[in-house]
């Protein structure tokens, strides 16, 4: 069974109230013991003091079967960055940190702030989901959602899912799902925080917040954060490769979010959560006057509202209304000339029954309203009935999911999607895993209806997966996994030349995708180490050639370890090179350095280097990068 603190872990995790918790850990004495990757609290590796010590004794993610289980469980390959690795890393948003997952490649158009895109196992960035708290932020016009305005001031943690996992959450999810967690309150007087830094291209960051509980007894629970950074950035198109203002491209990005929940008893709970990102990003236009100034006014905003209840010993429920919205603005020269205003309306219902001892059923009903307003074209309102349904159980050293999903949609029809999966134990700590999905993309409103280019008749992309893995889990190494997997892309939308200069979106692609991925999320010692290698071959199967900007083969190591007062580290990003519009970039490497120092319990202060070794790389053709640069922060933490 779980220990009282491990159940505060996994609340504060899923979200979940502790009496269903309580249900779900009723049948963990049968699992052995190493895969609950216990962490004795003697060899656990202390916070810096910007973070909060805490003992983990049972790592768990709930993005893979859409309700908490231990990580060495996921059948899918599962990623989870905590509040610890976040504070370890150098990166500054959400694109740095997914750098460092397997399978995730990231292409920025300049600096921080910049258009980003993620390619996870060479799915494109309209085929990977992102998720804020379990809700849509993507926009309906480009399908993709602003990640580069997810500053990781406000997030929790992260859980990154590989593969097709549209049967749980629906289109977009091909080459798999991102979930990002927004912090929470914990049982505990108010704490205050802040932090504030300064570095290369006159970077300034400023960070406080506030969480604890607002009673005696812990039921209400509270957290507000509020950031803002700002960098004069550089030029992020190389001027001698196009016409563009040699200006240095700034950003600037003002982030708040909050939280409150409220236990009523020790079967519901419920509470309200809140978020919302500004960014004004100067960009460069290859295609406009050497003099242009080009702004890019960007919005992501999440509220919502949620209710966890256990209604019997063996039923529980959860329930979602939120609204996730994306705002993307364009000036030229002061002037605004272009916008595109998501608006999306989601309501979640899902029912877990747990019949039998480790046997899981769970039944659930999703409802989406998504609204583009633009004055470039106007398109009808989407609205889309989802039901999904998924099994979890164990049979002695035997593991099992399955998930079926049904969406159906106003402007196209309906889309059906598929996981199953399997586990065998081999023994303690040796584990093989194999499973076979199948999943969609709805077209985006582009697609169907931008002038002259959109397609109303135009159908879903379609993937198709396999793969199997071999898994090794232990408290001394933590979890190790090595995955085998081909992905089949069908009905693949691309714009076909009808006539002279007029080009259509049509269903005709092909594409595939196979892979070997290796991971590993653990400890040598004292020493925390995060490693992931991919080797891969995205094709495009009409021109057979290499789909654009995915590398053949990347990978990316971490190590961080406390010594006394001091929290040191370390990353080394590699890829091969890539192709990029008939374009060859360059392969590259990159050495990040990271130095944590607690003066007192409450006071630190970090350095960082990135661009160690000051490499010239791209990651998009003509788009710079940045250079050597080097970061101080000081930061304070009630105690």
């Amino acid at each position: 069974m779980y220990t009282p603190i491990a159940r505060a872990a996994l609340l504060a995790l899923t979200g979940l109230p502790l009496a269903a918790l309580a249900q779900s850990a009723q049948t963990d004495d049968t699992i052995p013991p190493a895969r609950r990757l216990a962490q004795d609290a003697t060899d656990s590796i202390s916070a810096p003091a910007s973070v909060p010590a805490t003992t983990t004794l049972a790592p768990v993610v709930v993005t893979a079967a859409r309700g908490p289980q231990s990580l060495a469980d996921a059948i899918p390959q599962t990623t989870r960055f905590d509040q610890q690795d976040i504070a370890d890393t150098t990166a500054r948003d959400l694109p740095g940190l997914l750098q460092l997952a397997p399978g995730a490649q990231v292409v920025r158009n300049g600096g921080p702030g910049s258009s980003s895109a993620l390619f996870l196992r060479g799915a494109s960035a309209q085929q990977s989901l992102v998720l804020i708290d379990g809700v849509r932020v993507d926009s309906v016009s480009l399908g993709n959602a602003q990640i580069e305005q997810l500053p990781l001031d406000q997030i929790d943690h992260v859980e990154v899912v590989n593969g097709n996992v549209s049967a749980l959450y629906g289109s977009g999810a091909v080459g798999g799902v991102v979930q990002v967690f927004t912090k929470d309150g914990g049982n505990h007087p108010p704490r205050f925080n802040f932090s504030v830094e300064y570095g290369s291209y006159h970077t300034q960051q400023q960070q406080a917040g506030v969480d604890g509980r607002l009673d005696s007894d812990g039921k209400t629970t509270f957290s507000v954060t509020v950031a803002r950074a700002k960098d004069d950035g550089f030029s992020s198109i190389n001027p001698a490769l196009a016409p563009v203002n040699p200006n240095a491209n700034g950003y600037l990005n003002e982030s708040v979010s909050a939280s409150l929940r409220h236990r009523f008893n020790d079967r519901w709970d419920a509470g309200v959560r809140y978020f919302q990102s500004n960014g004004n990003d100067s960009f460069d236009n290859p295609y406009g006057a050497p003099t242009d100034l080009n702004n890019l006014y960007s919005k992501v905003q999440l509220a919502s509202a949620f209710a966890n209840g256990r209604v019997t010993d063996w039923w529980t429920t959860h329930v979602i209304v939120a609204a996730g919205n994306d705002r993307s603005n364009t000036a030229l020269n002061g002037v605004y000339t272009d916008h595109f205003d998501t608006d999306n309306r989601q309501y979640t219902w899902q029912n877990d029954f747990t019949f039998a001892p480790q046997q899981k059923l769970q039944l659930g009903y999703e409802h989406l309203d998504q609204r583009l307003d633009s004055n470039d074209y106007g398109a009808p309102d989407r609205h889309v009935n989802s039901v999904f349904a998924g099994y979890t159980g164990r049979v002695g050293g035997s593991q099992f999911q399955a998930n079926v999903r049904h969406d159906q949609y106003s402007d196209f029809g309906g889309a059906n999607s598929y996981y199953l999966g399997y586990g065998y134990d081999v023994t303690e700590h040796w584990k093989v895993t194999a499973s076979w999905s199948d999943s969609f993309r709805a077209p985006t409103f582009n697609d169907l209806y931008f002038p002259f280019s959109g397609n109303p008749s135009i159908q879903p992309e379609r993937s198709h997966s396999v793969e199997a893995a071999l898994q090794y889990a232990s408290d001394a190494l933590g979890v190790m996994k090595l995955t085998a997997y081909e992905t089949r892309y069908t009905n693949l939308i691309e714009y076909q030349q009808v006539s002279p200069g007029e080009f259509v979106a049509q269903n005709v692609g092909r594409a595939k995708v196979q892979g070997v991925e290796g991971s590993w999320s653990g400890h040598v010692g004292k020493t925390d180490v995060r490693a992931a290698l991919t080797f891969q071959n995205p094709v495009d199967e009409d021109t057979n050639t290499d789909l654009n900007r995915r590398a053949r083969h990347f990978a990316s190591f971490s190590a961080n370890r406390s010594i006394g007062g001091w929290r040191v580290g370390g990353e080394w990003l590699v890829s091969g090179e890539r192709n990029d519009s008939g374009t060859t970039l360059a392969g590259y490497g990159v050495v990040n350095l990271s130095a944590r120092y607690a003066i007192t319990k409450s006071w630190y202060v970090a350095a960082q280097i990135q661009n160690l070794f000051d490499k010239d790389y791209e990651l998009a053709y003509t788009y710079n990068t940045p250079r050597r640069g080097a970061y101080l922060t000081l930061g304070w933490q009630q105690q």
